[in-house]
């Protein structure tokens, strides 16, 4: 079956969050949504998500997934806030809790941050499936860029986050804590190995040299031909010492610490004080 999906850019973080419905009913998931924040102001906004909310109730659609493929480094999830408005269950891999555990410790969260998992409804694992109405979905663990990554397969298409981006971009950087360039090579095989035909629907674009306008949508065909980090049959040794040298020229996401904060919390922010304000850490020479 194959699913109608909206996809839905984020200016600010470069981030494709989408509504996956099932053509057959109304059923739909979302999938790797936005809270708006303004680091400089430490203020959070909606709009993003408000976009998503707008078309579900506009298309009468009922919401029974709301999917984060990976723990963001880039950009808030809106999950929680979406939850509180639409419904749905809030759903990630069950590896969350090593990101849990990692930077539990780089935050200084102490005892009282559970790194369990709890913060979410549903945790997934390899092999595990779904339902969007009639549509199935099913989970393909793809570590490498963090360990807690999934790829959606539901019906003809595939969510892969942040493993893959367009094929003239060509993939996840490794080098946050927990990633790997040999375990990513390994993944990016398993999405690979789907049919051909498969959409790849990826988490971010950010238009490759040469190219004019946002892109987020390929196919596993696209990708192995033409991906210019892994296609054409490239050999794992050359893509590691490819991603490994890559990943040393760059900086990190300027959100990625209120993301990472957020993020292994389910969206959640931070417990507030007495007072009722919430405040956000910042490791210094941590990351």
């Amino acid at each position: 079956m194959s699913p109608d999906i909206t996809a839905f850019f984020d200016d600010a973080t470069n981030t494709i969050s989408y509504v996956v419905r099932d053509p057959a009913g109304s059923a739909c998931a979302i999938i790797d949504s936005v809270l708006d924040f303004d680091y400089s102001s430490g203020r959070t906004d909606t709009a993003s998500a408000d976009r998503i909310i707008a078309h579900v109730t506009a298309e009468g659609l009922d919401v029974q997934w709301l999917l984060e493929s990976h723990v963001h480094a880039d950009h808030l999830s809106a999950a929680p806030y979406l939850q509180e408005k639409l419904g749905g269950k809030i759903g990630i891999g069950d590896k969350i809790r090593v990101v849990q555990d990692t930077f539990g410790k780089v935050f200084n969260e102490g005892t009282e941050f559970q790194r369990d998992g709890s913060q979410f409804d549903r945790l997934f694992v390899e092999g595990d499936s779904f339902h969007i109405g009639q549509l199935r979905g099913d989970v393909l663990h793809t570590p490498g860029h963090t360990p807690a990554c999934l790829t959606y397969v539901i019906g003809d298409a595939a969510f892969v986050g942040d493993t893959l981006f367009m094929p003239d971009f060509g993939t996840a950087r490794c080098d946050f804590p927990g990633g790997s360039s040999e375990t990513l090579f390994a993944s990016i095989q398993k999405i690979l190995a789907l049919p051909d035909t498969t959409r790849i629907f990826v988490g971010h674009d950010y238009k490759a040299p040469g190219r004019d306008e946002y892109a987020w949508e390929s196919t596993v065909g696209e990708q192995k031909a033409k991906n210019v980090h892994v296609g054409a049959g490239r050999d794992r040794d050359s893509f590691v010492k490819m991603r490994d040298e890559r990943d040393a020229t760059l900086a990190m996401p300027k959100l990625i610490i209120p993301s990472l904060q957020v993020n292994m919390r389910a969206g959640r922010m931070p417990p507030a004080d007495e007072q009722g304000d919430v405040f956000l850490k910042v490791p210094v020479n941590k990351l």
